[in-house]
């Protein structure tokens, strides 16, 4: 029998490569989809060669739609059939809304929003036929709180992973939103944020939360919150009343940019 195939997003770094290496441990072959043509061939020589898997590369950049629609195309493919989807590019602004980069913004949006659901649209009905396969969709504890236009973006996504899941029952095949807090990958340094010392309990591994992930996928559920720490704190977001987190969020922006109220 063929081996299984999983595509990508976002696969040179961070989660996205811990979800390649991992999945190529397992004997997934591997599609890998990433703007970045240089770092995207050696990542693919890397693993090809470490886990003696067939691993192929389709550079897009996921914020141009003529090129996602490439990338959809693939995932239609029904004689080189995708078992797993994992949406995982993305990145963070540091800019803040007003005043900020409103391409930078739309981007985002095209990125973590829209690709998200032109893959998944692509993909799920070829594995409802084939009666198996399962869809990541990297989110962020981010999107359980009003925190800027990320945490907007993806609570959309877990929203949308989770309608899925639902739609998705009994057809043998799973849609999962992996939530996760901070991570010690490039994912702030390259939004230009800083993020001071990373080794504190609130930092998590890459691989282990992957790791975490595809249990939780094999188990079907439809949205994994890495460590009981995270958990608990989704647990108390869901319980704190909106206008706290107005309160807590305008402080936050007073500090952050030294304005007082009326400025």
């Amino acid at each position: 029998m063929s081996r299984p195939t999983a595509l990508v997003t976002g696969p040179t770094a961070g989660i996205g490569y811990s979800f390649a290496r991992a999945l190529a441990a397992r004997g997934h072959d591997l599609v890998l989809v990433s703007r970045d043509e240089d770092r995207l061939a050696v990542v693919a020589a890397e693993l090809g060669a470490r886990y003696t898997v067939d691993v192929e590369v389709l550079p897009a950049d996921l914020s141009d739609r003529a090129q996602v629609d490439r990338v959809a195309q693939r995932l239609r493919d029904d004689d080189r059939p995708v078992d797993l989807l994992v949406n995982n590019a993305g990145f963070g602004l540091a800019a803040p809304f007003v005043g900020g980069d409103l391409d930078g913004e739309l981007r985002q949006l095209d990125v973590m929003g829209t690709a998200v659901l032109v893959l998944c649209h692509a993909a799920v009905p070829g594995m409802v036929a084939r009666g198996r396969g399962a869809v990541v969709n990297v989110s962020s504890v981010a999107g359980f709180g009003p925190m800027g236009t990320y945490s907007a973006v993806k609570a959309w996504c877990t929203s949308f992973t989770e309608s899925l899941s639902a739609v998705l029952a009994g057809t043998g095949v799973t849609a999962t939103a992996l939530c996760p807090g901070f991570v010690r990958t490039e994912f702030h340094s390259r939004a230009g944020m800083d993020v001071g010392r990373r080794a504190s309990g609130w930092w998590l591994d890459p691989d282990d939360l992957v790791e975490d992930c595809l249990r939780d996928v094999r188990r079907g559920r439809a949205v994994s919150v890495p460590s009981r720490r995270y958990r608990a704190l989704v647990v108390l977001l869901g319980l704190l009343p909106a206008g706290t987190y107005r309160a807590r969020l305008l402080r936050s922006g007073r500090r952050r940019t030294g304005t007082s109220r009326g400025d």
